[in-house]
Parts: structure tokens; C-alpha cells; sequence
């Protein structure tokens, strides 16, 4: 395992981070924590988690390794997250820190993140007088969190001016071997500063391993494109920590050979990539759901647009998306869906709420002309 120094902290970092949004839910949280300790066994050290992840279910599963483990505690990392939406006051985030402690099973935190902010308006709520960065700043001084650090979604001179403010040890964003293009210049700006630097979204939400035939030019000869893309964060010496959803020992294993295997990719690797990719790379869903609890009209919101993705990386032709869209009807993601994209009233809530800054209505204003043509077959 390769680890790095944590930006300006002395922590030296696993570069494969264990993300803790995977999980198969149809196991036990006990089978579930084995995972965390296969990880810690493979080498990696720095576990991340979330309130909401797996149907709120990720903190109570690290909670049951974290207590099995909790004689070597010192030895690897714990990270949590709120958002400063839900957490306005100081008061509130003081109590979501609490609540996720007692859960985790563990007394202080690693890492605590500022989460999801998607514009610099939330980054300003969090920083309020009397707002969550305040309440995390109290708690930091009592030693329940050794480093404030941040999450989001912005694009580069907003992650800049965060950095530069210098508030936090770190920054978690999402960059990947498909939208580097787009998102390099936040992940300089926080290595610049010498913040920590944590990938999320490494295989872009797992869009690379279900697409690795249409993906090939990410790799290199004898490499998967999912291998590749792992490569490409873990090598890359701007990121600090390929944050990566496990779902079983064996995506553990693999990452953790790449991570002690790997070398950078090249000058041509990237050339190549970059002759390949699309500017639609850049508004990929990855599947995170947030946007699914904001829509009144129950719209299987992320469903509809992770389907849509085989429109805006591969550029299908209608006839190629309407017949797809029946076998979805029947067998896929849009089985049992609640309401239809023609349902949609275009209230834009799933937009405020979209972490890739998708134009959904958009996409389902076109996604319900694909199923009106395919009701008239």
C-alpha cells in the first residue's frame, strides 16, 4: 500500500480510502463490518463514512467494526460528515457530531467533512457566526475532532477561494479518470495549498466497471478500465486518497493490489484519454440519490438519469435509447417506478439537490418523448 501525508496534518494516509456508501444492505451489519477489517488487514487506514449512506445504515456498520477494532484505534482513521443545511446552528452540528460518535462506537473523530456543498451560498451558511463551523470549531478544541475538512462539489476557482481561506485541513471532491479535465483545477488548488486532496467518485459512481467495453481507451495493455481508473487516482501525486465503495473482500483486494503496483499515467495515456472523452463526461450521474427525496412527484429521479448516461458518454441515437428504455420498463431500473418522466412539473428541486449539476428536467422532457414513442409501438 502506498500512503501519503495527509495535507499539512502528519497523518500518513492510506491512498486507497475505505468509502463506506456501498455496502450490500441485504447482509448483516456484522457481515458487512468484516469488510472494514479486511481493509485495515490489507493496509488501508482511512475510513469514510456517512448519516444517510445505505439507507442510513454505513455509521451503525462501522460502528460495529470500529468497537471490534478499538484496541488498535490509534492506527487508522475515522471520517464522518453533516451538511450545513440540515446543521445551520452551532448547537445543531454539535449534536449531529454527537449522535454519529455514538454510533460510530468511537470517542473522536479523524476527519469531520463540511458536506456536500454544491454552492459557495452553502459554504457560507456553514460559516456563519453561530452556524455549523462554529459548532465543529468548539469541538475541535475539546479533541472529539482532530481536522475540519471539507466536501463538495464546486468547480475550481470556488474550491480555490475555499482553500485559500484557509479553514480546512482537507477537501473530498469528485474527480475520476473520465472528468479530470473539468475538475483538475479544484484538486490543484487544494494541493496547491496544501490541503489533503480525497477523490470521490474514483469509478465514477460505478458508471467504468458497468461500461468497460465502451471504455477501453482508459486502459492500458493488461488492465481493466476499472483497474485503470483506479490507477489513475491512486498514482496521481495531487490526490492524497482514492475514496472507493466496497462491496465485498474481493473490490478490496483489487484496489489495494493496484494501489501496491501502480505508476502514473503518462503524457500519452492522458492525450489519449483526452481525445476520447467527451465534455458530457463532465455530467455523468453517479447514482448518489439526492436528488430521489426532493421530487413531490415521486419521479425515480436517479434511475431515469442513470439510464440517461448511455445518451451523454456513448451519444445513442433515439431509436437505440427508446429500445433500451423498454427493456428498463420491463427488467431494469424503471421497473415499479412510482411516476413517469412526464410526470415531472419542473419545480427544479432535484437540480438544487443534483451534485453533477445535471440539467435533469431537461433530460426528462426528452426521456418523456422516448416513452410517449415507445407507448405508440
Amino acid at each position: 500500500m502506498i500512503y501519503n501525508e495527509y495535507g499539512k496534518t502528519g497523518l500518513n494516509v492510506s491512498a486507497v480510502g475505505f468509502g463506506g456508501m456501498r455496502f450490500d444492505e441485504k447482509k448483516s451489519h456484522k457481515e458487512n463490518a468484516q469488510l472494514l477489517q479486511h481493509a485495515y488487514d490489507r493496509g488501508i487506514n482511512y475510513f469514510d463514512t456517512a448519516p444517510l449512506y445505505c439507507s442510513d445504515t454505513s455509521e451503525d456498520i462501522f460502528g460495529v467494526a470500529i468497537k471490534q477494532m478499538a484496541s488498535f484505534r490509534d492506527k487508522f482513521y475515522v471520517s464522518t460528515k453533516g451538511m450545513p443545511t440540515e446543521f445551520d446552528t452551532a448547537k445543531k452540528a454539535v449534536g449531529a457530531v454527537k449522535k454519529s460518535l455514538k454510533r460510530l462506537k468511537t470517542d473522536y473523530l479523524d476527519f469531520y467533512h463540511v458536506w456536500c456543498i454544491r454552492s459557495m451560498d452553502q459554504y457560507r451558511l456553514a460559516m456563519k457566526p453561530g452556524g455549523q463551523y462554529e459548532g465543529l470549531m468548539k469541538l475541535k478544541e475539546q479533541g472529539i475532532i482532530r481536522n475540519i475538512v471539507i466536501s463538495t462539489h464546486l468547480r475550481g476557482d470556488d474550491v480555490a477561494t475555499i482553500v485559500d481561506e484557509g479553514h480546512f485541513e482537507g477537501v473530498l471532491l469528485g474527480v475520476n479518470v473520465l472528468n479530470f479535465m473539468y475538475r483538475w483545477k479544484g484538486v490543484c488548488a487544494a494541493h496547491d495549498a496544501r490541503c489533503g486532496v480525497v477523490a470521490m467518485n474514483p469509478l465514477s459512481g460505478g458508471m467504468i466497471p458497468k461500461f468497460e467495453s465502451e471504455l477501453g481507451f482508459i486502459a492500458s495493455e493488461g488492465e481493466t478500465p476499472t483497474e485503470a481508473a483506479i490507477r489513475f487516482c491512486v498514482a496521481s501525486p495531487e490526490i492524497t486518497i482514492a475514496l472507493i465503495g466496497f462491496t465485498t473482500a474481493e473490490h478490496i483486494d483489487t484496489a489495494c493490489k493496484i494501489a501496491d503496483n501502480c505508476q502514473p499515467f503518462t503524457s500519452d495515456d492522458l492525450d489519449r484519454i483526452k481525445a476520447n472523452v467527451t465534455e458530457n463526461m463532465d455530467r455523468i450521474c453517479t447514482g448518489c440519490g439526492y436528488c430521489m427525496s426532493t421530487c413531490p412527484q415521486n419521479i425515480p429521479i436517479a434511475n431515469y438519469m442513470q439510464f440517461y448516461n448511455n445518451k451523454a458518454m456513448f451519444h445513442k441515437t433515439d431509436e437505440e435509447m427508446i429500445k433500451d428504455l423498454d427493456f428498463e420498463h420491463q427488467w431494469g431500473l424503471l421497473v415499479g417506478r412510482d411516476a413517469d418522466a412526464a410526470d415531472c412539473t419542473q419545480c427544479a428541486q432535484c437540480e438544487k439537490a443534483c451534485t453533477q449539476h445535471i440539467d435533469i428536467i431537461k433530460r426528462l422532457a426528452q426521456l418523456a418523448q422516448w416513452e410517449t414513442k415507445l407507448e405508440a409501438k
